[in-house]
């Protein structure tokens, strides 16, 4: 015992034993140091379709596997039910229309690499402030935020722009003009109209040329020169675009420059796994953010041939497999490269299950298990409830479920805290850092209320009474199914925001997800004494959260989608725009 006394009162030892005291546990220490951060988003996944969240029958062992070695979110919300808007918040941490990356009319997401719309300059990614800590920052895969503003080359929306150091992948996103075999996706419905008002003008052009040679009617020729004109500049002037879909769309691109153009699909799989392992080798050494944006499970579906016929779910059932085993690789580059320990790795798809994507009978869109609705819905479930899954070894427990309401849009203050970053003052962040939930520190969600957003339109508000535990959800609009009770709108292949293909509700309708998560016994004042207090509540958050609202630019605007020429990225001399460098290599 005088032994270790006079040790402590030694000069040196003493404050090496305070220090040792003080040292906070491991998984304390880690959350504070910079680790490397893995974003794996699916494309159009439904929470549905993999094993861990109930799934059976399509095969997800990797992703099922950071389930079980991390932390399992039930219920994830996306901040819409569709890419573009979806993606901004994700990359934002705030609701889209706050950025105007949301929609007032029928288009509700970006159409052509030539439009001018996109997510503006001046907001501020996650990317961009992890850029700033020091992060090596790389973007795999699928952006869908834009290109160009007001030159071909000014790459105002482009992710060099937003914080990311490298990016390879599609500047559009996967649709199914990209794959030659496939019936062309991308608005069809308007396409076949166009074609038939040129067939009808061309008729009524041949007509008048024929009656005036056949001398029945006097038709002067330079009222046929005019019509016959007429005919030509609008066939031209929709087909420069639509004709080219797969050319204008469809190109891969290396930061700045375009590498295929029209994409080599074959291919595209096996290149986007190789760029995201190299990623992850090359910044090996220093801290990195990888965001790899996956083309799968958007059609057209595309699946390499060792995975066709594997799954019991056709050409869907197929792609998902193959995603997971594009997820099972690039958690083995990890652990090969000694980083499993040190890398946080989130999985999340960016939305809903597309319900009506269907192609002779073929079911080529996702599934949303118990939950109602799909892709394109901003109030049901189905269209936002996405899986959430986060794995850090020491740091994360292993095998947790947490319940909780979250959202895509917590990602961005969660992972600049983990780097050491400070949010931007200068604007609102709807997102909030996860890692007190994740870690268990907190048992409650930070999230009072979420807004449900279709376009700019509010469809529903989801409140988390915390009190009681109660999760209330209110559904101010609803979209009209067809046909009736179907659970999705296959006469239009999308359910629309407004107008007459929804319903507006007064009061209401109104659920308790803890109890109904399928949503499917909507409460009243009869059956529910909180009715009156709870709508109440919401309309009053309504009120508090419009406020917080101010007007943007609307990058979703019908002159900010149109295809422009001079917008339009080209390999080589437009309109001449084809090459193949991946070829070459």
């Amino acid at each position: 015992a005088s032994f270790l006394l006079l040790c402590f009162r030694t000069p040196l030892v003493r404050p090496l034993i305070f220090a040792l005291l003080l040292q906070p546990p491991l998984a304390q220490f880690s959350s504070i140091t910079q680790p490397n951060i893995v974003l794996l988003m699916a494309d159009d996944l439904g929470i549905g379709d993999v094993g861990c969240y109930g799934n059976d029958t399509i095969r997800t062992p990797n992703i099922d596997r950071l389930a079980k070695e991390g932390v399992k979110l039930t219920q994830h919300i996306a901040a819409a039910p569709l890419c573009t808007p979806s993606r901004a918040a994700f990359l934002t941490g705030r609701y889209p229309l706050r950025s105007g990356m949301d929609a007032i009319n029928h288009d509700r997401v970006l159409f052509w690499n030539g439009g001018s719309g996109g997510l503006p300059p001046n907001e501020t990614t996650f990317a961009k402030i992890l850029q700033q800590q020091g992060y090596s920052t790389g973007l795999i895969g699928k952006w869908h935020q834009g290109v160009n503003c007001e030159s071909r080359n000014d790459h105002c929306h482009h992710p060099l722009n937003h914080g990311f150091d490298y990016f390879y992948g599609m500047p559009f996103t996967l649709i199914s003009d990209c794959q030659p075999t496939e019936t062309p996706e991308m608005d069809r419905a308007f396409r076949r109209k166009l074609w038939l008002s040129t067939q009808m003008i061309g008729l009524i052009t041949l007509t008048t040329a024929l009656v005036r040679l056949t001398g029945l009617i006097l038709v002067r020729w330079k009222m046929l020169t005019c019509l016959a004109g007429f005919t030509l500049l609008f066939f031209v002037s929709w087909f420069s675009s639509y004709g080219f879909v797969r050319y204008w769309n469809c190109i891969m691109m290396r930061n700045h420059e375009i590498t295929e153009q029209p994409m080599v699909t074959e291919r595209t799989t096996s290149f986007i796994l190789r760029e995201a392992i190299s990623f992850i080798e090359r910044n090996k050494h220093k801290p990195f953010l990888l965001f790899l944006s996956f083309l799968h499970s958007h059609t057209p579906l595309l699946t390499s041939e060792k995975f066709l016929g594997r799954s019991r779910h056709g050409l869907y059932g197929d792609n998902v497999e193959e995603m997971d085993w594009m997820v099972g690789h690039v958690l083995d580059a990890i652990a090969k490269e000694g980083l499993k320990n040190t890398t946080l790795v989130y999985f999340a798809s960016d939305h809903g299950g597309w319900l009506e994507r269907q192609e002779d009978k073929r079911q080529l869109g996702g599934w949303n298990g118990i939950y109602r609705g799909g892709k394109a819905m901003g109030g049901w479930e189905g269209g936002i409830r996405v899986p959430g899954i986060f794995r850090w070894p020491g740091v994360l427990p292993a095998g947790t479920v947490i319940n909780e309401p979250t959202s895509l849009m917590d990602i961005y203050p969660t992972v600049v805290h983990l780097a050491g970053g400070v949010l931007p003052q200068d604007r609102v962040i709807d997102g909030r850092d996860l890692m007190p939930l994740l870690q268990g520190t907190i048992k409650q969600s930070e999230h009072e209320f979420l807004f449900h957003y279709c376009g700019i339109h509010l469809h529903a508000v989801r409140w988390h009474q915390k009190d009681s535990g109660a999760i209330w959800k209110a559904h101010y609009v609803t979209p009209i199914f067809h046909p009736l009770g179907a659970g999705a709108c296959y006469d239009r292949g999308f359910c629309p925001c407004f107008g007459e293909g929804v319903t507006h509700h007064d009061p209401p309708l109104l659920f308790d997800l803890s109890r109904d998560p399928s949503e499917a016994k909507p409460l009243s004042a009869d059956t529910e004494p909180l009715f009156d207090t709870v709508i109440k509540q919401i309309g009053r958050a309504v009120e508090e959260h419009r406020r917080t609202l101010t007007p943007v630019p609307e990058q979703l605007s019908l002159y900010n989608l149109i295809w422009k020429p001079w917008l339009q990225p080209c390999c080589g001399t437009f309109p001449f725009c084809w090459c193949d460098k991946e070829g070459d290599n």
